[in-house]
């Protein structure tokens, strides 16, 4: 009967698309359809940003890392030459060089190591059932919402100004992402190559690692050969996701981006239990104030990050129903918190990983450069905390 669940769940994705439109508008209905494209795809192929890096953290695995480079490559391609004809209709997301930044940068970096997920990650695995980050949810909403608030003053707290890499033209633009991107990868797997056994283990140590930890610990510690299979995944996961991040561009005006929408709804939620934000210095002006008077799906971010949630529902539930096993109290709580620090420092930074990683890097803005400069040393202290209260 697996066939019937099947059309029960296109079936849902297209009534909601459908309903969307009449609702909102055809581009609205659009950005739900892609926002399940990307759902089903970073569910489908595993394509985990935090995964990749923590890969590589503790065993060298670099595929993780070379995976995120193509897909910046790709989007960057895709994207540069059309923002630079646009004439302003396509912007891309520039940021300045901040203090701000810097600080928060860090602080998301470490944070979704024990959240165990980025803010696209949080989404689609609650989509997929995922217990932790159920719990991760309603905390970086939150945390997005007051981030938001304060962000004005961190800005005031000094920076450099943004650094748009087009203003040398589009193929500069392109050919300096893409040797950055060259060079990460390189060093990612120069790294790897220095460490013996980082690519290989026993077939105990496999066991292991996927009782202690789940299947994402199991791809990277697996054999060769499964490892080839997930690494296909990984590929093919970059592929895609450009060319729906290209869609989105076009559709949107706008990158793809995670954080606002996530913000927008504990905004919401603080004001219906009664919290003013009229006078509020970021929630109180143009055009955050009237978010939050339109309906959820008149936010371009929301109704994306709502088709990437039924996309992962709709990749988990394929084949059956996941298993899926309730982490310990412990471990609740410090993803919660951490999903708290998520959410204000996605703010800080000006985004997550697919705000201002991908969408900075991609858009030829060095900020983008910093962003992921920071994070992953953030990750490195995240992953260490991570194992001293246990994964």
């Amino acid at each position: 009967m697996r066939w019937i669940s099947r059309l029960l769940l296109v079936g849902g994705a297209l009534a909601g698309v459908l309903a969307v439109t009449l609702a909102a508008g055809l581009r609205q209905g659009l950005l739900v359809l892609l926002g399940i494209g990307f759902g089903a795809v970073l569910q489908g192929a595993r394509f985990g940003f935090t995964t990749g890096w923590r890969d590589f953290i503790e065993r060298r695995d670099p595929q993780g890392l070379w995976a995120q480079m193509l897909l910046m490559v790709l989007a960057a391609a895709f994207t540069l030459p059309l923002i630079a004809g646009s004439g302003g209709e396509l912007v891309g997301a520039v940021a300045p060089l901040t203090i701000s930044l810097v600080l928060g940068a860090f602080l998301f970096g470490a944070a979704m190591q024990l959240a165990d997920g980025c803010g696209s990650g949080t989404l689609y695995k609650a989509g997929a059932g995922s217990p932790l980050s159920f719990v991760v949810l309603p905390t970086f909403a939150f945390g997005s919402f007051l981030g938001a608030s304060h962000q004005p003053a961190w800005i005031e707290a000094g920076g450099l100004p943004a650094v748009d890499l087009l203003v040398f033209g589009w193929p500069t633009a392109l050919a300096i992402t893409v040797a950055g991107c060259g060079l990460v990868a390189w060093l990612a797997g120069r790294a790897a190559r220095r460490t013996p056994g980082a690519l290989q283990a026993s077939p105990q140590a496999v066991a292991q690692q996927l009782v202690r930890v789940g299947t994402a610990s199991f791809v990277a510690a697996a054999p060769p050969r499964a490892r080839a299979r997930w690494a296909t995944r990984w590929w093919l996961g970059a592929l895609l996701l450009a060319l729906l991040y290209l869609t989105h561009l076009v559709i949107a005006g706008q990158p793809w981006g995670i954080v606002y929408g996530m913000g927008v709804w504990g905004a919401k939620a603080v004001s219906a239990l009664g919290w003013d934000l009229s006078g509020d210095a970021f929630w109180g002006g143009a055009p955050h104030a009237q978010r939050l008077l339109d309906p959820i799906l008149a936010d371009v971010t929301s109704v994306t990050n709502i088709g990437l949630i039924y996309g992962a529902i709709a990749a988990s539930r394929w084949n059956g129903a996941p298993e899926l096993s309730l982490p310990s109290g412990k471990r609740l709580i410090a993803a919660a918190i951490a999903g708290l620090v998520m959410g204000y420092s996605a703010r800080m930074a000006f985004g997550c990983n697919v705000g201002a990683y991908l969408g900075g890097i991609a858009s030829a803005s060095v900020h983008g450069w910093v962003w992921f400069a920071l994070a992953f040393t953030g990750s490195i202290v995240g992953v260490r905390i991570r194992r001293r209260i246990g994964s």
